[in-house]
């Protein structure tokens, strides 16, 4: 009886060694949060189906003829095991198209599952341990605190279900390719890491010249090491931009992750950008092999015959340190696929630093917030808040009573302590932009930094015309091998007291490490005024006389989620009779956050308001697509509820011509010819994707530019400009970052 068709050696699997083999590994996966017998349980019986007899002929018939077997096998081990595993016999339903709601298992015929049927036979005849697992009383199998509420199991499920594939594919992989059995990477010592990245920072520290802030960063890491001892569960770290938050926040999870045997610690940030730079920064000091860069956006269709394909393309962040996005951990955290949530069980037990917290969106806050409750309540992670506006998270419902841990003992303190620029608003009568450009570019070392590529563009375009001299622009346009030759040579440029004029959308703010003496703000909620001043004097060289220009230009663009920030960032901060309220200000910063909130409805709001509903139904397809649209609507359902961390949809597109071939043009010619190599060659070609708008595709002139090459991933034909990268933009188009 087999599982699947002849590998490379021409050996077909048995069921019961994969059956077996997934069991062992969903069991190893499972138990970091105490659902060890679970997981044996749901590998065990996962392709309980293969047992009909019309499925092991289907399997002998493709095996010679091609294509796929074309008889389900999903629904017997669902049926089996929902009596002692309840919701969690969906991650047997869905092992292969995703989890979807309960009244899927409820539908099935519990006629198909008794004792005496061929295939119920065939199956408990060649695992006959499985009998003892449906001996159990009902539900039995399901820890007892998923009991606590109903988002507890819905988590409890996802984590089940993700150890489940994981196993499964695992599995499969290794016997695809001829070996004895998986590969699962050994758990590292976390005190290794620790003591590696200590010397490595000794190290650093020894061979740098010194700066006027060293003081602060060197009391914010050692307070952020002390508070590491203290018990797991949620912190923040209140820390002014330039105070050393990437080596802090690292410490702290190294040394947490050691002293409270945590497996693995995840860094999250919002922007590529900083992905790109805290990923090289973890590699140098942790090593190449312990540090996993992830935020590929490349979506492969899971059925039909990508199906395959989108196992090959899977991460499952098999890896002590990951560094991603937060749109890639809380999309993923949320969805309902196996391509998508194959790594989160390796959520469990583990250190979540989320940096630049501020920058959660506030439609899908509420479920993101109650989600890391759960995560830290039940199911061993602790979470680290990490930013210099830190949002007033514990004013949500859903927190509280949640004891969240300051790691600074007086942010206010060491917010004075940081502070390194003056303000100036340049509000009223409002300049155009290119009156502030003009302006921005008589300095010969300054960043200017706008709201959209199509401003962006614009300035530097000005700058140009005007012959300055070294001008640079950044936008998300560039490929990420680019921005970073880019920001290198700027830096250099700013190391050498060269002129250096940059102009750049909202991406280089949130922690990337650049020193300016002058930056030039687009008028923008207070968190990214604040984050663009943390590009300004640094490294405090020129004491408090750095100089920040907060400008609303009357001509300039602002995304649509800016509107709200904006407005009452208006009413907080600037100028205030004969004095100035700034960004920094921290009771200020609370105050906002709190009017901010309660304008956006952030916390019932109707969208999180459904997801959460749908949560507790245990409606995952609900949360993640949106639900079915009322009758007499259009079909399908509805997006504008579902669970996203951005609603303008784009697509990754391959830059594999940029001054003659990128590497990225061997790499794609690799994953047409070998897709089953997907999950190797997508984290080689990350440098050099673009994501580019959706609904620019429309355009039959854009589209034509665009080569698809496997899922949604397009390859670009069309030119890439060395100043702005790939340009889409005509006439008073205005495109946001």
């Amino acid at each position: 009886m087999w599982a699947h068709s002849a590998n490379v050696l021409g050996r077909r699997q048995l069921l019961s060694d994969h059956a077996r083999s997934t069991a062992v590994l969903a069991a190893r996966f499972a138990g970091e949060f105490g659902a060890g017998e679970l997981g044996f349980a749901l590998g065990l019986f996962h392709d309980a189906g293969k047992a009909c007899r019309l499925w092991q002929e289907g399997l002998l018939r493709a095996e010679v003829h091609g294509g796929r077997v074309g008889v389900p096998h999903k629904e017997l081990g669902a049926n089996l095991l929902r009596g002692v595993a309840g919701a969690a016999a969906m991650a047997v339903h869905g092992h292969h198209g995703g989890l979807t709601s309960p009244g899927e298992l409820r539908a099935l015929d519990p006629g198909d599952a008794v004792r005496g049927r061929d295939e119920v036979e065939a199956f408990l005849g060649v695992l006959p341990e499985a009998e003892k697992v449906l001996t159990g009383a009902p539900t039995s199998l399901l820890p007892a605190g998923w009991r606590r509420g109903n988002t507890v199991a819905e988590m409890g499920v996802r984590l089940a279900f993700s150890a489940l594939v994981d196993a499964d594919h695992l599995d499969t992989a290794a016997h695809a390719k001829g070996r004895s059995g998986p590969r699962v990477r050994d758990d590292v010592d976390m005190a290794v890491l620790r003591d590696r990245f200590e010397a490595a920072r000794r190290d650093r520290l020894a061979g740098r010249t010194g700066s006027p802030v060293d003081a602060v960063r060197e009391r914010v890491y050692g307070q952020a090491v002390r508070c590491a001892g203290d018990a797991p569960g949620v912190f923040r770290l209140p820390a002014p931009t330039g105070s050393g938050k990437t080596w802090a926040s690292a410490g702290f999870a190294l040394h947490h992750a050691a002293r409270y045997g945590k497996r693995r610690v995840i860094v999250a940030v919002p922007f590529i950008t900083v992905t790109e730079q805290n990923a090289a920064e973890y590699r140098a000091m942790l090593g190449a092999d312990a540090v996993l860069e992830h935020h590929s956006a490349v979506h492969v269709p899971e059925s039909g015959a990508a199906r395959w394909a989108a196992r090959a393309a899977a991460e499952n962040w098999d890896s002590p340190f990951v560094v991603t996005t937060t749109v890639q951990l809380f999309d993923s955290l949320f969805a309902r696929t196996p391509s998508r949530m194959r790594k989160l069980h390796r959520l469990a037990n583990a250190v979540i630093v989320l940096d630049e917290v501020q920058a959660l969106p506030l439609r899908v806050l509420t479920p993101i917030l109650d989600a890391l409750r759960v995560l830290t309540e039940y199911f061993g992670v602790t979470v680290l808040l990490a930013s210099a506006t830190q949002p007033s998270f514990p004013e949500f419902d859903v927190w509280r009573g949640l004891r969240v841990r300051d790691i600074v003992e007086n942010p206010r303190e060491l917010f004075a302590a940081m502070r390194r620029v003056r303000y100036e608003w340049w509000l009223n009568p409002r300049p155009t932009l290119a009156e502030v450009g003009e302006r921005a570019c008589s300095h010969e070392q300054v960043l200017m930094v706008v709201n959209t590529t199509a401003d962006a563009r614009s300035v530097f375009q000005g700058w140009k015309e005007s012959g300055a001299e070294g001008i640079f622009h950044l936008s998300t346009r560039m490929m990420p091998a680019h921005r970073r030759t880019v920001l290198d040579e700027v830096r250099e440029r700013l190391s050498d007291g060269r002129p250096v004029r940059l102009v750049s959308t909202q991406l280089v703010e949130a922690g990337v490490d650049i020193d300016f003496p002058v930056v030039f703000r687009a008028f923008a909620p207070a968190e990214a005024v604040q984050q663009a001043a943390g590009r300004a004097n640094r490294e405090g060289t020129l004491g408090t006389d750095g100089l920040v220009v907060v400008f609303a230009a009357r001509d300039m663009s602002s995304p649509a989620g800016y509107v709200l920030g904006s407005a009452v960032t208006a009413e907080f901060f600037g100028p205030r009779g004969d004095g100035m309220v700034r960004p920094d200000d921290v009771d200020a910063l609370d105050r906002y956050y709190r009017t901010l909130y309660r304008r956006a409805n952030a916390e019932y709001g109707t969208r999180a308001a459904e997801i959460q509903r749908n949560r507790k139904r245990l409606d995952f397809q609900s949360v993640a697509e949106g639900p079915e649209r009322a009758m007499g609507e259009v079909n399908g359902r509805d997006p504008a509820l579902a669970f996203r961390m951005l609603d303008d949809d784009t697509v990754p597109v391959a830059v594999t011509d940029h001054d003659g071939p990128t590497p990225a043009a061997a790499l794609i010619a690799r994953l047409r010819r070998e897709p089953e190599q997907a999950g190797t060659v997508l984290r080689q070609l990350q440098p050099y994707l673009v994501a580019l708008p959706k609904r620019l595709l429309q355009d039959p002139a854009i589209a034509a530019l665009c080569e698809p090459v496997f899922g949604d991933l397009y390859e670009w034909t069309g030119p890439y400009d060395t100043d702005y990268g790939i340009d889409t933009t005509s006439g008073s188009e205005r495109e946001v970052w």
